[in-house]
């Protein structure tokens, strides 16, 4: 069974869509909403979404809206010690996947991966925000590096084992990724898409955003404060 681990933090613009598409995924799984305490709508629309009736019978009767300390990966490590499933899938909230998504990662697990992610895809079309998604896709290929908005999946096994996602407020999927690397277990590429929010593109600007994107990913691997790091990926959030 997989365990779809989604961390939640002022997401009711995103909560329903979220749920209705996750209602229709294929295959035997759980999914563990870790909400950081948000402020807004998120939770009662989440508690409303998953007493109807109509979901209730569908895959969202093995739905758990669960509390956890703020920050994404506090949050997903939180979920994580709560799953039942072999395998995690962690998800942002304005991610869109496929119906048949579960039965793919579940092949790349019996067929002998410890962890990968998808193809990454943004719900616009423009040249800078495809040239994102090229080069983020190339780097899980090349440099063994993938991003939560890539959809990681990874044995719940191998997960514990590494102690979860370190606790940074920034670039948790990153130093997690270079740990893994370290220790020559590289991920899995599925061609299956997920198909990410490119908004803060759009209100930021797609040339700002991207190089201010780059910039901190060279900060932190020159062991810039990984609070400064945070402070600034806040401009475009």
């Amino acid at each position: 069974m997989i365990s779809i681990i989604v961390p939640l933090y002022n997401e009711e613009k995103t909560i329903t869509n979220l749920l209705l598409q996750l209602s229709r995924l294929a295959g035997a799984h759980e999914i563990l909403l870790a909400d950081g305490g948000s402020t807004d709508r998120t939770r009662e629309l989440a508690q409303e979404m998953l007493s109807q009736e109509m979901l209730s019978q569908a895959s969202l009767s093995k739905a758990r809206l669960l509390g956890a300390p703020r920050g994404r990966a506090a949050q997903s490590n939180a979920a994580a010690r709560e799953a039942a499933g072999e395998i995690l899938f962690f998800l942002h909230a304005d991610s869109q996947i496929q119906p048949d998504t579960l039965g793919h990662i579940e092949k790349a697990v019996s067929e002998g991966a410890t962890w990968g992610c998808l193809t990454l895809r943004f719900d616009e079309e423009h040249p800078l925000t495809a040239l994102c998604a090229y080069f983020s896709n190339l780097r899980v290929r090349l440099a063994r590096i993938a991003f939560g908005d890539q959809g990681i999946f990874i044995r719940r096994d191998a997960f514990l084992k590494e102690s979860g996602f370190p606790e940074l407020p920034l670039m948790e999927d990153y130093e997690f990724s270079l740990r893994l690397r370290r220790r020559r277990i590289f991920p899995v590429q599925l061609p299956c898409p997920i198909v990410t929010s490119a908004r803060r593109f759009r209100e930021h600007g797609r040339l700002r955003t991207l190089f201010l994107m780059w910039r901190l990913r060279r900060l932190y691997r020159k062991g810039c404060d990984i609070q400064l790091i945070a402070a600034r990926y806040r401009q475009v959030r």
